[in-house]
């Protein structure tokens, strides 16, 4: 009896689909530590476990991942220190490590593509979260933005606080309460695509402050309106912005973002 041939583009498809995810490495730099770990050796970690998360971000729906606790990758770090995770598109999340630690409420897992069980498709992208995605369990606990949640992960790194690294995203020192919280909400929600007087480390956005800030050729009200929902405001079928709802960020803290925003609108570097 014959059996089913897959057309030559489908089944080159699949090969790569499967040796890419066999061959994804995932590189850890924690100061003068180093290790990089392959999808074999992270699924065969005694700690590794079956996950269910309820509400994926990416996926929009329940998953099931084979994960491990992210805490134990990174078990010479402390809390008081500060992580990078880059995806290979350039999108960069700036993490403090506290909540990457915890045991208790909001729990960060290392998500990994197993090579026999590929996972889905992102929309309509065409690829999956794979091979590493940092996922959280009971993320409303630790206020979990949607920003730390990224997929595609490459590496790991440790890096002093972005304050220190970047001081052309710095507030004027006598600025209000809301600026200073906003540059808060700027490095949650914002750094992993973009930068600011050209400072950070994503290669993914356009830079927020050069040549012109949002706050500039956005009328009042048209900037929170195009950050919840950009789609609605400049209708785009390439475009990559998520929209961010308030369990995201809450309108106190978009106002405090657009605080900071337009603050910086007179911080511009020569």
């Amino acid at each position: 009896m014959k059996g089913y041939v897959l057309p030559c583009a489908t089944l080159l498809s699949f090969c790569l689909s499967i040796a890419t995810t066999q061959a994804a490495e995932l590189s850890i730099e924690l100061g003068d530590r180093g290790k990089t770990w392959s999808t074999a050796e992270l699924l065969a970690l005694p700690q590794t476990r079956d996950i269910s998360i309820a509400e994926d971000v990416s996926y929009k729906r329940s998953m099931h991942y084979k994960a491990v606790p992210l805490a134990v990758l990174l078990n010479s770090v402390t809390p008081d220190e500060h992580i990078q995770a880059i995806a290979t598109d350039g999108f960069a999340a700036e993490l403090p490590a506290a909540p990457l630690l915890n045991t208790q409420g909001a729990r960060a897992w290392l998500a990994i593509e197993e090579p026999t069980k590929p996972w889905p498709a992102l929309g309509s992208k065409g690829y999956s979260a794979g091979p590493f995605y940092l996922v959280w369990e009971n993320p409303e606990a630790g206020n979990i933005g949607s920003e730390q949640w990224p997929y595609q992960v490459a590496k790991l790194r440790l890096l002093p606080p972005v304050a220190e690294r970047f001081p052309n995203l710095l507030p004027a020192t006598n600025a209000n309460e809301d600026v200073q919280l906003g540059f808060a909400q700027y490095q949650k929600n914002c750094m992993a695509c973009h930068r600011l007087n050209k400072a950070g480390d994503s290669q993914f956005g356009p830079d927020l402050n050069l040549p012109h800030n949002p706050t500039e050729y956005f009328r009042p009200g048209f900037l929170s309106r195009y950050i919840r929902d950009p789609q609605s405001m400049r209708h785009w079928p390439q475009g990559k912005m998520p929209g961010f709802s308030e369990a995201s960020i809450s309108n106190a803290e978009l106002n405090q973002l657009l605080a900071y925003l337009s603050h910086m609108a007179s911080r511009k570097i020569q």
